[in-house]
């Protein structure tokens, strides 16, 4: 059974900076790509960043430039290194994979105080 199990979250002051993980467990044939969404109260959850199985990675305008996806193989593990955090940041984070179907994580909160 493949989990994704998401950490990292918390509250942080605007301008300060957060390292969300992803840890993968289980079963994985192959991933074709993995992403972070995040969801914001009374809002759609909206994609944030992809990573693709050959590395290449895409953001979302409102975080280009802040945020960075990345992904340890070995450790079966995605990140999100998130700076120059923006009260507009504050939502629930979740991990997501590609791979025979899709898979999420449980979500973790990320407040951003002003």
């Amino acid at each position: 059974q493949v989990q994704l199990v998401e950490s990292g979250g918390g509250l942080v002051q605007a301008g300060g900076s957060l390292r969300l993980s992803c840890a993968v467990s289980g079963s994985i044939f192959s991933i074709v790509a993995m992403d972070w969404y995040r969801q914001a109260p009374g809002k759609q959850r909206e994609l944030v960043a992809t990573i693709t199985s050959g590395s290449t990675t895409t953001y979302a305008d409102s975080v280009k430039g802040r945020f960075t996806i990345s992904r340890d193989s070995a450790k079966n593990t995605l990140y999100l290194q998130m700076n120059s955090l923006r009260p507009e940041d504050t939502a629930v984070y979740y991990c997501h994979m590609i791979s025979s179907r899709g898979y999420w994580g449980q979500g973790t909160q990320v407040t951003v105080s002003s």
